[in-house]
């Protein structure tokens, strides 16, 4: 795993395609037992290295019920966004997660997470690589239906502020979804 991950942080296959340029973010172990795979890192997280280190990372830590000690120990929380780097800005937010990454990595880094016994899968990107044909017509459905993924996924909106319309639109999602989540989180970590 050692050497898999030092491959992935020097990996440098799009740096034609980033402005910003290649910092591949994610956090794994062996060890882990919960696996959260997200988009990509947006600007503030490609600038510090730390995944997740943004308003979008305080709003999941909340949804899952967890602190900061517990979200960035690797050995039981992995961290693997469907694109490793920031994808740049586009005209309504950041850019897609690059295409490149999870066919190059994900499958490598699974291989070594034997322990996973929860995946998180947020977001559309994420959904619709690993949920193929059984993800639903849109992302509001997908994450409605979270009881057909379940043990081995279960799907979330991405938990961006700028989310919190689509939240205030489907109120089931705090009263229904969010109780389970903590539920699975806390039963995959025992």
């Amino acid at each position: 795993m050692k050497k898999l991950l030092t491959r992935i942080r020097q990996c440098t296959v799009c740096i034609d395609s980033l402005e910003d340029g290649v910092n591949p973010v994610m956090a794994a172990s062996t060890s882990a037992r919960i696996l959260i795979i997200g988009q990509a890192p947006g600007k503030k997280v490609h600038e510090s290295g730390v995944p997740w280190d943004d308003p979008s990372g305080d709003n999941l830590r909340a949804w899952l019920d967890i602190d900061n000690e517990l979200f960035y120990d690797e050995t039981k929380i992995a961290l693997m966004p469907m694109g490793f780097c920031y994808p740049g800005k586009g005209r309504s937010g950041d850019l897609p997660p690059r295409k490149e990454c999870a066919p190059l990595w994900h499958a490598a880094l699974l291989k070594e997470m034997k322990n996973i016994k929860l995946t998180l899968l947020i977001g559309q990107y994420a959904q619709a690589y690993y949920l193929r044909e059984n993800n639903k017509r849109n992302l509001t459905e997908t994450v409605k239906n979270y009881t057909e993924y379940l043990p081995d996924y279960l799907p979330l909106p991405h938990p961006s502020p700028r989310n919190n319309i689509w939240q205030k639109k489907n109120p089931w999602f705090a009263k229904k979804l969010l109780p389970k989540l903590k539920a699975n989180v806390e039963l995959a970590l025992r």
